[in-house]
């Protein structure tokens, strides 16, 4: 009951104040649970609250996409919708080879920046190209999403999301290229870290890549994927002893 007050304060405050669509408060983040079952956290987990004055600037680490339409198929998981890929996407980084898997959405976002939470956040998650029976090693790109103008991007799919958990649609005569959206933010600048899988197991194998530059979609559109997939962020963990670097 006390945290339903404090949210609901926090909530109307915000509110008055014009801030409402891409940020609340601090502590009522922290207080928030996780909404899946938690296990027991490692020292390396995410997401984390990003300080931009702690953060540490470094050019060595270039990233080399190379995205092209595919057969994508769009997925109503339990907790998130989700755009699957087929193989042939990859992404390149510290001479390693990453597979394009697939991309799916958190609302409200799940990683802070200076405090500030955004209401959507889409995760782009790659996989590490190895030989089989070893542990999943993983690259995800994070982009997060404000209120303003309405992304077409996401209307590419927004409109055949399928109503009954695990079901599959396909895009009619059209292609989902993750290109397009990225291409949005022009040259991209990001923040790295070493951390984990946000979702069941929590493995602490995922190279965190969260770019920088806030994408914007129309209240509707946030609303519309919040109303099917409900509030599935994570709170935001302890950093410890990592450090992060932006580029």
């Amino acid at each position: 009951m006390k945290l339903t007050a404090l949210i609901l304060c926090v909530s109307l405050y915000y509110a008055s104040t014009g801030y409402s669509q891409e940020t609340h408060a601090i502590a009522a983040h922290h207080e928030q649970r996780y909404l899946m079952p938690e296990q027991d956290p490692g020292s390396r987990q995410s997401p984390v609250n990003i300080l931009t004055l702690d953060s540490k600037h470094k050019t060595i680490h270039k990233i080399i996409f190379n995205y092209h339409p595919s057969n994508e198929t769009v997925v109503k998981m339990a907790h998130t919708i989700q755009v699957n890929y087929d193989s042939g996407n990859t992404i390149g980084y510290e001479n390693r080879l990453y597979d394009f898997k697939q991309f799916h959405f958190h609302t409200p976002g799940e990683h802070l920046i200076d405090g500030v939470t955004y209401p959507m956040e889409l995760h782009m998650v790659h996989l590490l190209k190895q030989p089989g029976g070893q542990k999943p090693v993983y690259l995800v790109v994070g982009l997060m999403f404000k209120e303003g103008k309405e992304n077409l991007f996401l209307n590419k799919f927004f409109n055949i999301i399928p109503d009954s958990t695990g079901a599959v649609s396909h895009p009619p005569n059209q292609f989902i290229n993750i290109s397009e959206l990225l291409a949005q933010a022009g040259h991209l600048h990001y923040y790295h870290y070493d951390g984990s899988l946000t979702t069941p197991p929590f493995t602490e194998t995922v190279t965190w890549m969260v770019v920088k530059h806030i994408f914007e979609a129309s209240p509707e559109q946030i609303e519309k994927l919040n109303r099917i997939e409900g509030n599935n962020a994570r709170h935001f963990q302890e950093l410890h002893d990592r450090k992060i670097e932006n580029n």
